[in-house]
């Protein structure tokens, strides 16, 4: 019950947190998404977070997903989860039968292979291109002299459903910028979902348009 109640305040508080930026920029508290990161949690945690009716989650990786939300989904039939870490071509199959959002892609054979899963599942989940707003050589994401040329490609050759762009500012530098850049790409390409800004930055984020905060330490605490 005490896991209960602290996940509930926490959620509460960060809601509230998203609604004082929103409101901030004049914008709808409502248009933004707030996925409950529950990588590395327990199965427990989530269930707290399910039983305050929160109903937004996101996995970092294809095999956790499956040990973890099927009997939850069951439960819930109404959870929304999403895929945010790196996502191996082979685990294409798997990603498009278990989450609803895959947040990560950023490469073209990545993108063929989810478009024939999807075909072949007869399962659209929905498609953020992640883009490498740093572009840091070690980082997952489209470089940034590619991602115009990659959005056209998935939402006309391989029709995949993008509804968004997704990044991971470089640890070392102001996410602001990064956030406004990735605004800038998503405009240029008429995009208008933004999947940015984790715990320490979900505000600035807001202030700068995300439709989607990642948010996990501040809502379940440290990571197992």
């Amino acid at each position: 019950m005490d896991q209960d109640i602290a996940v509930r305040k926490a959620l509460q508080d960060v809601r509230r947190g998203i609604s004082e930026a929103a409101r901030e920029t004049g914008r709808d508290p409502e248009a933004v998404e707030l996925i409950a990161v529950s990588k590395s949690q327990p199965a427990s945690l989530a269930q707290a977070a399910l039983n305050a009716g929160h109903l937004h989650f996101a996995e970092n990786r294809v095999q956790e997903a499956q040990a973890k939300w099927p009997s939850l989904k069951t439960a819930y039939p109404d959870t929304t989860l999403h895929l945010i870490g790196p996502l191996q071509t082979n685990k294409a199959a798997a990603a498009v039968s278990v989450f609803d959002v895959i947040q990560t892609l950023d490469r073209d054979k990545l993108a063929k292979n989810l478009a024939r899963e999807m075909d072949r599942q007869n399962r659209r989940p929905q498609i953020f291109i992640q883009v490498n707003t740093g572009d840091e050589p070690q980082k997952s994401g489209v470089r940034l002299k590619d991602v115009d040329g990659f959005i056209e490609k998935c939402l006309h050759e391989y029709t995949l459903p993008i509804v968004g762009l997704m990044c991971i500012p470089p640890v070392n530098e102001n996410p602001a910028l990064h956030f406004a850049l990735l605004s800038k790409i998503g405009k240029r390409n008429s995009l208008s979902n933004f999947s940015m800004g984790m715990s320490a930055d979900y505000q600035t984020a807001v202030r700068f348009g995300a439709t989607h905060v990642r948010v996990g330490t501040a809502i379940f605490g440290s990571r197992v």
